[in-house]
């Protein structure tokens, strides 16, 4: 047996451990993105061979959340790819509006910048208090940077350049205070955001939205978990709901294309039919 052979089945293993241990499911994970996310754990980790993460999964919970953190995605930052936003805000903001109150689901949030953007946005259009929004992701530790809603201070330059493009009316700045090197989301953001975990290969529907967010996650599923995760959003959406995707995803393909009316394409925004 060759040591390619040999490192499938100490991955199938290490899955199966996970998935029996702590409930997390990455089976249907892209498998190409998955094995290099594994690698790269192996390798801060000092470990020398895969099966050797096994015995500490199954016994120390500080080596679940390392994994768990290797395995998610944190490709992020606040209003980003800003012509989203600035479609949402100009068109799509309005068409939920005639819902109020607003239930919003942006799953797969990771560390929370495009959660707060979002807000922003609804905060300027003088509709977040009439909006409930559930920012969900598997990962524990990234739900917890997102509640505390404090990030880098470098960062807001950017940010705030992606701001304007998104149609802000008025400053980034406006919206957090500095804090030493630290940028603090004003309070009043979160008080109409619910944080949690979630895991989208295991668990269920938990609210009627009429609006979902998952942007750039879909990618690093293969195709049967892609479709489990849209038949979740199906049924999750009210009728007219809208679905928001990443700009590298769509539903070209997908079993449940049919479910869902192209909206702007460009954008891949959809409405359930």
């Amino acid at each position: 047996m060759d040591p390619k052979e040999i490192e499938d089945i100490e991955v199938y293993l290490l899955l199966e451990a996970l998935r029996l241990r702590h409930g997390y499911d990455f089976r249907q994970y892209a498998p190409a993105s998955l094995r290099r996310r594994i690698i790269q754990c192996l390798n801060r980790c000092e470990y020398t061979c895969i099966s050797e993460i096994i015995p500490n999964l199954l016994y120390d919970d500080l080596q679940l959340t390392r994994l768990i953190s290797e395995l998610s995605i944190h490709v992020t930052e606040m209003f980003r790819d800003p012509g989203t936003f600035a479609v949402m805000r100009q068109k799509i903001f309005p068409m939920v509006a005639a819902n109020l109150p607003v239930n919003i689901w942006h799953a797969g949030c990771s560390t929370g910048e495009e959660v707060y953007s979002l807000a922003i946005l609804l905060h300027e259009a003088e509709l977040l208090p009439r909006c409930r929004i559930y920012a969900t992701d598997i990962n524990p530790q990234a739900i917890e940077v997102a509640r505390s809603g404090i990030y880098p201070l470098g960062r807001m330059r950017q940010y705030s350049a992606n701001y304007l493009k998104a149609g802000g009316s008025g400053s980034l700045s406006d919206h957090y205070q500095v804090v030493h090197d630290a940028a603090h989301m004003d309070p009043h953001l979160r008080d109409n955001i619910l944080f949690s975990t979630h895991n989208l290969a295991t668990d269920s529907v938990f609210a009627e939205t009429h609006l979902i967010l998952c942007r750039n996650v879909l990618i690093y599923f293969d195709n049967q978990l892609r479709d489990r995760v849209l038949r979740l959003f199906l049924d999750s959406l009210s009728p007219g709901g809208i679905l928001c995707l990443g700009n590298a995803e769509g539903l070209r393909g997908s079993a449940l294309q049919e479910q869902f009316q192209f909206m702007m394409e460009s954008y891949n925004l959809y409405a359930k039919i």
